[in-house]
C-alpha cells in the first residue's frame, strides 16, 4: 500500500456547499487557499494555492457546521483526481479531520 496523506492549512474562499448524494451521504464542499513561506535548498520561497476540499459521511459533517467563508482551518486527508464537467483534471483533497483555527 501506498501513502496518500496531505495536511494544510489555510482559508476557506467562500461558503460551504452542503448536498446529499442519492445514496443519503451527506457531503460539504469548499475550498481552502493557503500561503505561507516555505525553504528550498536553503533559500526562502512564497507558496500559495487552492485546493477543493470534499468532506463525506456522517462523521465529518460536525467537523464542517461551524464552517464559513473566511475562517482558517487545518484539514487532513488524502488527495485525488477528479475531472470537471469539460474534462480538465484537478487534485481533490478529501478530508478525514478538519480543524478550525481561530
Amino acid at each position: 500500500m501506498f501513502d496518500n496523506q496531505l495536511i494544510i492549512a489555510g482559508r476557506l474562499t467562500q461558503e460551504p456547499v452542503r448536498k446529499t448524494s442519492p445514496a443519503g451521504i451527506p457531503h460539504c464542499y469548499f475550498v481552502v487557499e493557503h500561503s505561507s513561506q516555505q525553504y528550498e535548498a536553503d533559500m526562502p520561497r512564497k507558496v500559495w494555492c487552492r485546493i477543493k476540499v470534499i468532506a463525506s459521511g456522517q462523521a465529518i459533517q460536525q467537523q464542517t457546521q461551524i464552517l464559513q467563508s473566511g475562517h482558517l482551518v487545518r484539514v487532513t486527508g488524502f488527495i485525488q483526481r477528479q475531472e470537471t464537467a469539460n474534462g480538465l483534471a484537478q487534485l481533490v483533497l478529501h478530508a478525514q479531520m478538519i480543524e478550525k483555527l481561530d
